[in-house]
């Protein structure tokens, strides 16, 4: 199986989640199901379908996180420098509406493009990784070819 890139904060929430399914949802929801048993006719027992429903999500999710988790490549993006690389803080200028923006590269599991969070896999990450401050890119987006130059970049 292939590593999976992550910053140190992405692992981190990733574990908290796990934590919080295994410690809470998981005897929250076979608590709900014992309870809907004792309800009598489990044919037609909305709740304990619904609880059943709920337990085969939460158990999925648990299975996948610690999927995630056993193939993570934690990278410490406080630890390189240079051309952008996973981790990096970037911050550009749109070249034909003079907008100011900035993202961080990440893993696709932690991505969150409202946070400023830059999928690695995204096409304007593809198009950062290896520039320099001061280069000029050209991004292909669903919206057409934007151009970018980059101001700054981050490793802190």
């Amino acid at each position: 199986m292939e590593k999976i890139p992550m910053t140190p904060t992405g692992f981190a929430a990733l574990e908290t989640e796990l934590k919080h399914l295994k410690s809470v949802e998981r005897p929250t929801i076979i608590k709900a199901i014992a309870e809907a048993r004792e309800l009598g006719d489990l044919s037609e027992n909305a709740e304990y379908h619904s609880a059943r429903e709920k337990q085969s999500f939460i158990e999925g999710r648990i299975k996948e996180l610690e999927g995630l988790l056993s193939l993570a490549d934690v990278i410490d993006p406080t630890k390189l420098s240079g051309a952008i690389k996973f981790g990096a803080k970037v911050s550009v200028v749109d070249e034909d509406t003079d907008e100011e923006k900035s993202w961080q590269i990440v893993g696709e599991h932690e991505a969150n493009i409202e946070k400023g969070l830059l999928n690695i896999k995204s096409p304007i990450a593809r198009a950062l990784i290896g520039k320099e401050e001061g280069d000029s890119v050209d991004v292909r987006t669903p919206g057409g070819v934007r151009s970018y130059e980059i101001l700054s970049i981050d490793y802190s």
